[in-house]
């Protein structure tokens, strides 16, 4: 650390793996299912701003997805111990994710970013954000004033968080997300045309109908289903708060580049 310049995918996959991003990851087994299990039996704090019906009320059929999608061991007798998320998903999951932004960078789109997981991702938005600005998008100002029953719904370097106690607050929900583009609409003023985030901001945005991609771990199914079910366009699996996020700052060069976006000074 730190990778100097943008690395190549093998380059990529080695950190990813070495830093625990992907790889073996510190989410161990036992949680991942205890997750799956209770977006089957619907709580809707697992559904990260989705509305799932009674599609997947059969955790097997979410394990079945989250084996696919992000690498977990699809064995449902392993029930402890170490999980995974294939690195090469993640690095995939870069690469759809590039290839919609280089779409929001041609166009000059409206582009909305906000984080659930502060702690890890603020600043893999931030970097984002700043990139698509020089590349002539628009970085979407939300209204001010708003709040749900968690918190305040701030803005903090180009990306849309929750505030709670003068703290920068994780939630899985997808209220705040809803506050947003509701203000926007009652403004009058134009949904995004893209969202970029994780949790229940990109899940909620989706669900809205407009374009969302976003991370998630291998304990939050629900963005994965919802890209399954075509609502969500894009999630990359990765471990969304590991020890250092300076450890993200490759990860973020290899996407911008893919993207043909350059990254901003820092």
């Amino acid at each position: 650390m730190p990778i100097p310049g943008t690395p190549s995918r093998a380059e990529l996959v080695d950190h990813l793996v070495r830093t625990r991003i992907a790889g073996d990851v510190a989410t161990p087994r036992e949680n991942n299912l205890s997750h799956y299990r209770q977006l089957a039996n619907g709580v809707r704090n697992f559904w990260l701003g989705l509305e799932l019906g009674d599609r997947w009320s059969d955790e097997q059929d979410v394990l079945a997805v989250m084996a696919e999608r992000v690498g977990v061991n699809d064995d449902p007798e392993y029930r402890y111990g170490q999980d995974t998320i294939d690195p090469q998903l993640t690095v995939g999951g870069l690469d759809r994710m590039a290839a919609r932004l280089r779409k929001a960078a041609d166009g000059r789109q409206r582009v909305l970013f906000a984080t659930g997981h502060p702690g890890g991702l603020l600043d893999v938005h931030r970097a984002t954000a700043a990139a698509l600005r020089a590349a002539g998008c628009e970085i979407v100002v939300i209204p001010p004033g708003l709040q749900t029953d968690e918190g305040y719904v701030w803005q903090v370097a180009d990306v849309a968080v929750l505030e709670h106690g003068a703290t920068l607050w994780h939630t899985h929900s997808g209220e705040p997300m809803k506050a947003v583009l509701t203000a926007l609409e009652r403004a009058g003023r134009p949904l995004p045309d893209l969202v970029v985030a994780d949790h229940g901001w990109a899940g909620y945005a989706g669900r809205h109908g407009v374009d969302s991609v976003g991370y998630a771990d291998c304990n939050d199914p629900a963005l994965f289903i919802g890209e399954a079910e075509g609502v969500v366009q894009v999630a990359v699996p990765l471990d969304d708060h590991v020890v250092s996020p300076r450890h993200y700052d490759p990860m973020v060069a290899y996407l911008l580049a893919e993207a043909g976006l350059q990254e901003a000074d820092r």
